[in-house]
C-alpha cells in the first residue's frame, strides 16, 4: 500500500478576510499614514526648510559682502603694509628672510618632477631658500626617482633636501611636523607649503612674503588655486565650478571681514612662529590644515587671502579619486567641529562676533548644513512628499530658494554657466556621499580618520593620445588576454548606494507622472539619470 503524501492548503481567506498581499500592505499604509507618517514627514519638511533658509541667508550675506569688497574695499596692499623686497648692494641678500619650502609626497610618480622643478625655479636668493621634499612613498622605485631628481637640482646649486621617515605616522601632518624639527630649518622664518601637483609661479614668494614681513600679526598668506586639467572631462568642470566659488567668495569674504578662513593645505605661506604658538601640526583629524588655522586664529593671528596670487594644480579626474577626496573634505571638518566647538566657545582672545562667524557660518552652515540640506531635502524629503500628498512643500522652499542659491554659487565660474543645471544634479548626488562622511565625522565612527592620497595623473593624461599609437598592440593583447579583469573593473566602478537612490527616485518620478500635480517627475527623472551615471562610475569619462 502506497503511503499518501500529506497535502497542505493555504486558504485564500479566513472568516472572509482576503489575504491579498498588496491589499494588506495598502491597508497597513493607510492605518499608519495619518497618525505617524504624515506628522514625521511634516517635521522633516519644517527642519529642511529651516536648514534651507540658513544656507540661503548665508549665501545672500556672502554675496552682499563680496560685492562690497569688490566695489569699496581697499586692495590687500592698501589695507596692509607692503614693501617689495629689493636687492641691497651693502647688505646683499641678508634683507631677505630665510624661507623654507615643504613639498609633501606619497608615491607621486606622475607629478614629482613638476612640483620640484617649480619650487627650485622660485625667484628668491639661493642662500635664503631651503627646499624640503618630504617623501613618504612606499614604492622603492618612486623613492629612488624622487631622490635622484633632488640630487639633480642640488648639483645645480639649489639648497634642496630629500627627507624620508621610517613610518607614515600622522600622514601629511606628521611629515610636515617632522620636517620642521630638522636643525637645518631652525633659522627659517616662514614656510611655504605645496602639494606634489602644485606649480607656483617664479614670483610667488616675492608677491607674498612682503605681507608677512611688514605685518607681524599676519600668520598666513593663502593663494588661489588654478586648475591645469579643468577641461579634461565633465567631472573636472563640475569641480572647478564648486572650488571657484570657494575661492572667489568664501575665502575672500573671510579674509576681508574677520581675517580668518580655512587654510587649504597647500599654496600658502605660514609664519613658523605662528605654527609653533598654535601648537604645531596635529593629526587628530584628516584636515590638519583647517585644524592649524582654527587654533592659530583663536590665538589672535590674522590670515590674508590673495586672489590674484595663483598656483596651478590638478583636479581629480577619476570618480574614485574624487570620492575619496570628498570624504576627507567632508568628514574632517565635521570631526574637527566636534573636537573644537567648546574650545572656540571658551576662548577669550577673539571677539564674540568672530566666534559666531567661526562656529555658525564657517563650520555649522558651510561644513554641515550645506551637505545635509542638499541631500535630505532635495533627494529624500521632496520625493517622499510625492508619495504622501497630504504633506505640502511650499514652492518658495522647493524652487525659489534653491534657484537663488544656485545662481549665487555660479558667480565663481561664468564660463561654465551653461553647465549650471547639470552641476546642480551632480552636487545633489555628491551630497549623499558628503552627508554620510559628515555623520561619520560628527560621530567619530568607522572611516573618520581614513586618509587616502588623491590620485594625480600629471601630464600622463595630456600625453595619452601620443602614446596610443605606440601602445596599440600591447593594449589589444592585454584586452584579449584579460577579459575577466575588465569585468572586475566594471564591478569596482559600481556604487550601490547611488544606484539604490536612483531606483527610489525613479519610482517616485513614475508615481508623480501618474498621480502627481506638481510635475516634479521632470526633475526626478533627470536626478535619477545623474545618480545612475555616478552609480555606474562613468561620470569621469564624460568629456
Amino acid at each position: 500500500m502506497v503511503e499518501s503524501q500529506p497535502k497542505f492548503f493555504i486558504p485564500d481567506s479566513i472568516n472572509g478576510v482576503n489575504f491579498d498581499v498588496a491589499a494588506q500592505i495598502k491597508m497597513v499604509w493607510e492605518v499608519i499614514k495619518a497618525p505617524l507618517i504624515v506628522p514625521l514627514l511634516n517635521l522633516a519638511v519644517y527642519i529642511s526648510l529651516a536648514m534651507a533658509l540658513m544656507l540661503f541667508m548665508e549665501r545672500v550675506y556672502m554675496g552682499i559682502v563680496i560685492i562690497l569688497v569688490k566695489l569699496f574695499w581697499k586692495k590687500p596692499h592698501q589695507r596692509y603694509k607692503f614693501e617689495p623686497l629689493q636687492d641691497d648692494e651693502e647688505l646683499g641678500n641678508s634683507n631677505y628672510p630665510v624661507v623654507l619650502v615643504q613639498i609633501p609626497m606619497f608615491n607621486e610618480k606622475e607629478v614629482y618632477k613638476v612640483s620640484i622643478g617649480a619650487a627650485c625655479n622660485l625667484s628668491w636668493p639661493v642662500d635664503r631658500l631651503v627646499i624640503q621634499v618630504l617623501d613618504d612613498s612606499t614604492d622603492p622605485t618612486i623613492k629612488q626617482m624622487v631622490e635622484m631628481e633632488c640630487n639633480r637640482w642640488a648639483s645645480k646649486g639649489i639648497n634642496i633636501v630629500y627627507q624620508i621617515r621610517e613610518t607614515r605616522g600622522g600622514y601629511k601632518a606628521g611629515a610636515l611636523k617632522e620636517g620642521l624639527k630638522r636643525n637645518y630649518v631652525k633659522h627659517c622664518e616662514y614656510v611655504a607649503i605645496f602639494d606634489a601637483d602644485f606649480r607656483p609661479e617664479p614670483d610667488f614668494l616675492r608677491r607674498s612674503i612682503p605681507f608677512l614681513v611688514g605685518n607681524p600679526d599676519i600668520a598666513l598668506v593663502q593663494a588661489r588655486w588654478r586648475f591645469v586639467n579643468s577641461d579634461e572631462c565633465l567631472l573636472t568642470r563640475m569641480q572647478e565650478m564648486s572650488l571657484d566659488y570657494h575661492f572667489t567668495v568664501e575665502q575672500e569674504v573671510g579674509s576681508a571681514t574677520h581675517a580668518f578662513f580655512g587654510f587649504n593645505g597647500t599654496a600658502g605661506i605660514w609664519r613658523i612662529a605662528a605654527i609653533n604658538e598654535a601648537g604645531g601640526w596635529k593629526d587628530r583629524t584628516t584636515v590638519e590644515d583647517m585644524d592649524l588655522a582654527v587654533r592659530a586664529s583663536l590665538r589672535g593671528w590674522k590670515f590674508l587671502y590673495l586672489g590674484d596670487l595663483q598656483a596651478k594644480s590638478e583636479l581629480p579626474s577619476t570618480l574614485r579619486a574624487f570620492r575619496f577626496q570628498q570624504h576627507r573634505w567632508s568628514c574632517g571638518p565635521a570631526n574637527l567641529f566636534r573636537k573644537m566647538v567648546m574650545e572656540i566657545v571658551r576662548n577669550k582672545k577673539v571677539k564674540f562676533w568672530k566666534k559666531v562667524y567661526v562656529i555658525y557660518s564657517f563650520f555649522f552652515v558651510r561644513k554641515i548644513i550645506a551637505h545635509m540640506v542638499t541631500f535630505f531635502f532635495y533627494c529624500v524629503v521632496i520625493p517622499l512628499t510625492i508619495l504622501v500628498p497630504e504633506v505640502h512643500v511650499p514652492i518658495w522652499g522647493a524652487v525659489y530658494i534653491p534657484s537663488v542659491i544656485t545662481i549665487l554659487n555660479s558667480v565663481g565660474t561664468p564660463r561654465s554657466i551653461h553647465l549650471l543645471f547639470y552641476w546642480i544634479l551632480f552636487e545633489n548626488v555628491m551630497s549623499l556621499h558628503r552627508t554620510k562622511a559628515t555623520f561619520i565625522g560628527l560621530l567619530e565612527y568607522g572611516r573618520a580618520n581614513e586618509w587616502v592620497v588623491t590620485e594625480k595623473l600629471g601630464d600622463s593624461v595630456n600625453n595619452n593620445n601620443k602614446n596610443k599609437s605606440g601602445d596599440a598592440a600591447k593594449k589589444n593583447n592585454a584586452i584579449k588576454a584579460t577579459p575577466k579583469k575588465t569585468r572586475s573593473k566594471f564591478v569596482e566602478r559600481l556604487n550601490l548606494l547611488e544606484l539604490g537612490f536612483a531606483v527610489f527616485l525613479f519610482v517616485c518620478g513614475c508615481y508623480d507622472y501618474v498621480h502627481g500635480k506638481h510635475n516634479y517627475f521632470i526633475y526626478l527623472f533627470l536626478q535619477t539619470l545623474t545618480f545612475s551615471i555616478v552609480g555606474f562610475g562613468y561620470v569621469g569619462t564624460i568629456v
